[in-house]
Parts: structure tokens; C-alpha cells; sequence
């Protein structure tokens, strides 16, 4: 069977649009909310569905946090912001203290203001994270906490948008108070031409606790013990629809198990689907459940293909963790399908790809919009982030490029599965 190219199937699925608007019609989906309870029980009841599939809830214990308000104010002026607490953030009671613009708040930007962040707010910008140069938020705030600062701001840089949201990727650890906030906060709080610093209040209510969300599994065993890995990750964010990130990436999982589960039974290996939560909590769900599975297990998972905001924008890009052998696998197995794609080498963690990765399981991240900063991807982690945002097309394309990966790593030889590891840059 190693020399199938794409399954007996026609690659379209007449569910697949309506899965992803249930999604969107649930909300933002964040972990531990009742928006995300549902989202998992929808999610359940469509793969149990699916003929064949053994549909299983893997619990994860992780470190939990609610927020009960969240208010930033300019001290002088008493003028209110919108404003976002970043998922898991440390709580304030009101400190006062001046704001100091480090404006993207690269690595360089915060070497230059050195000797200023101490005791101060920092205040970065937000950069689109699908990009080769991207900096990740949380290394800007690891940036501040290391410097002294004591709070963190983090602006979206587009008007009208509103606030960012992101995690702080805490996780119960040590940090300190960051809000995300829109460009208008920012304009508000940039240095006068004097140098005089604006000040600002910052309040953050929350608390820590223990919780537990479901990993939802669907698997659809084949002829061999191993499985092939397609994952997605039901949560998101408090505001919006988190439409883009990632109601499309699970819709299209769900599209996929309905389209192969009649055919997966005479491949080497099976098909198992995995609905990750808590993935923009850093990334914890994901990691928490590969590092307590038993080696043997982790290693029966031979290739991870990850959806993550795989619509709003036509284009996609399959991000190949630093596996040159598999970006190589994913360039010719799109090419003999006449599908077209980009792929990009080194290792982005910023989706649940990176925790398989990890394990040295081959994984790769399917992305709308790479190195698009014009495109509707802009607009993740905010208010702005819903279902207009798609077209039925997108998915439509995602989907036929994800069934044709899916359908090659089941049939393929074990010989060429198995080299996909090899040449790790």
C-alpha cells in the first residue's frame, strides 16, 4: 500500500462547516470554563459518530486559574483601558508605577533600556506569530520578570482590534502581573518628548487552583499496533470566537476521521484523533499527557500532523520542527498530489506539535497566513477572532491537504516512516 498518494476517497466532507460554526456558536472556549465543557462534549458526541472509532477521555491534572476582574487606569488622568489578564497570570492589588515604552520589546530593546526597567511597568507590542522572525510573548515577559520590572504590558498593534490575549505560561509559577491591551492603551501611555514616564494602576484579581480537563481521543486502529497522530486544540480565549485558533483545525479533525474511518482498517498502522485543552496555557494539556504515558505508548505514535488556525487565509505552510527528513516527506507528498505547500524547518513552539517533537516523534504544525501579516490571522488572541474571518474554502483546502498527509502516513512503508526521524537539524 506504500504506494497510494492519496486515500479512496473524494476529499470533502458536507459536516465539516457546520462542525466548525457549532464550535464558534460555544465561545472562546477557555480552559475550565463551561464554553469549553460543551465544546468537548459537541466535540465527543460528533466522533462517537464515526463508524469504527473508540472514542476515550484521557484526564489531565494542571495548574488551574480564574480571573475575577481586571481594570487598568492612567493614574494621573484616572482614564479606564480595555484590558485582557494573560491566561494564568499573578494577581495585584493596585500598585502604581510608571510606564516604560520598550516598543516591540525585542531582546535589543530591552539590553538598551536596561538600567530602567527596574520598578517599572514594561510595555511591549504584540507581533503576528506566524513568521519566521516572530518573537513570542513569553519571551518578551520572561525578558521583563528577569529585568525587574514589576508588571508587563503587552499591546496589539492594530487599531480598533482591542486588547490581546495570550498566555503567561506561569502555570502556577513564579511571574508577574501582565495584561495584554489594544493600541489605543498604548498611544496613552507612551513617553512624553521630555522623558517624563506616564503612570499606571494596574488590578488583578485572581486565584490559582487545581484543575483537570479531558484530552478526547478517537481512535481508529489498523492492521499494526502504531498509530498516526492527527491533533487539534478545542480551547481559546475569553473574547471572540477563537474562530481561526482553532474551531478550524478541529473541524477539520473531525472531517478527516469521518472521511478515512472506512478505510483505515486495511492500513499498517491506525488513525488516532487527539482534541487537545489547555493548549494556550502554554502548551501544558498536551505535555502533561505525553510525559505520563508509558514510553511504549510514546513511541507507537509514529508522525504527529497538528491543526492549528488552519483558516483565514488560502495559503498554508507545514511547520517541520527541525526534521529535515520529514520536510522533505512533506514537500514531495504534496507535490504528487498537485496540493500546494510551504514548509518551514526549524522548530516553532507554538502548538501542541512541539510537545511530540519533544519526545522525538516527528510533528508538524499546518498553519494559515505564514509570513502573511496582512492576512485575517492578525487578528488571533483578540476579540476580532471570529468565524467572518473564514471561508468555506479554506477549510475545504485544509482538509484535502491534511487527508492527503494523513492517508500517506498510514500506508506508507515502515522503512520511510521511520526515517522521518532521522536528521533532526
Amino acid at each position: 500500500m506504500g504506494h497510494l498518494l492519496s486515500p479512496p476517497v473524494s476529499p470533502s466532507d458536507p459536516l465539516m462547516w457546520a462542525d466548525f460554526q457549532a464550535l464558534c456558536d460555544l465561545g472562546g472556549r477557555v480552559a475550565g470554563s463551561a464554553s469549553e465543557a460543551a465544546a468537548l462534549a459537541f466535540a465527543r458526541e460528533r466522533l462517537a459518530a464515526v463508524p469504527g472509532a473508540k472514542v476515550r477521555d484521557d484526564p489531565v491534572d494542571y495548574p488551574g486559574w480564574r480571573c475575577r476582574t481586571a481594570q487598568l487606569t492612567g493614574a494621573t488622568t484616572g482614564s479606564a483601558f480595555q484590558c485582557a489578564p494573560l491566561l494564568g497570570t499573578v494577581s495585584t492589588a493596585g500598585i502604581v508605577a510608571e510606564v516604560l515604552d520598550l516598543g516591540l520589546g525585542r531582546r535589543e530593546d530591552f539590553e538598551r533600556g536596561a538600567d530602567r526597567i527596574r520598578g517599572r511597568i514594561v510595555m511591549v507590542r504584540h507581533e503576528y506569530p506566524f513568521a519566521s522572525g516572530h518573537v513570542h510573548r513569553r519571551v518578551k515577559l520572561s525578558l521583563a520578570q528577569q529585568m525587574g520590572a514589576v508588571r508587563f504590558l503587552i499591546a496589539h498593534p492594530e487599531g480598533g482590534v482591542g486588547a490581546v490575549s495570550g498566555s503567561s505560561g506561569r502555570n502556577g509559577g513564579a511571574g508577574i502581573p501582565a495584561l495584554g491591551i489594544g493600541v489605543e492603551a498604548a498611544e496613552a501611555f507612551r513617553g512624553l518628548p521630555d522623558g517624563t514616564l506616564p503612570v499606571a494602576r494596574m488590578v488583578i484579581d485572581g486565584d490559582d487552583h487545581p484543575a483537570r480537563t479531558r484530552i478526547l481521543l478517537a481512535d481508529l486502529p489498523g492492521q499494526g499496533p502504531d498509530w498516526v497522530v492527527v491533533s487539534a486544540h478545542i480551547d481559546g480565549h475569553p473574547h471572540g470566537e477563537s474562530a481561526m485558533d482553532n474551531a478550524t483545525g478541529v473541524a477539520v479533525a473531525l472531517g478527516l476521521a469521518r472521511l478515512l474511518a472506512p478505510h483505515v482498517s486495511e492500513c499498517p498502522r491506525g488513525l488516532r484523533i487527539c482534541l487537545f485543552s489547555a493548549e494556550e496555557w502554554g502548551l501544558i494539556g498536551s505535555r502533561i499527557w505525553l510525559e505520563q504515558m508509558d514510553e511504549a505508548a510514546r513511541r507507537s505514535m509514529v508522525i504527529n500532523l497538528n491543526l492549528d488556525a488552519v483558516g483565514g487565509a488560502y495559503a498554508l505552510t507545514a511547520l517541520t520542527s527541525g526534521f529535515e527528513r520529514l520536510d522533505a516527506w512533506v514537500k514531495a507528498t504534496a507535490a504528487r498530489a498537485d496540493l500546494p505547500i510551504a514548509t518551514h524547518l526549524p522548530l516553532m513552539a507554538n502548538s501542541d506539535h512541539a510537545n511530540f517533537a519533544a519526545h522525538g516523534i516527528p510533528a508538524v504544525r499546518l498553519v494559515a497566513g505564514f509570513d502573511a501579516p496582512d492576512s485575517n490571522l492578525r487578528l488571533v488572541l483578540t476579540a476580532a477572532d471570529t468565524r467572518d474571518k473564514v471561508h468555506p474554502e479554506e477549510l475545504d483546502q485544509a482538509l484535502r491537504l491534511t487527508t492527503t498527509l494523513t492517508w500517506q502516513a498510514l500506508t506508507a512503508a515502515d522503512a520511510t516512516l521511520s526515517s522521518l526521524a532521522a536528521g533532526r537539524s
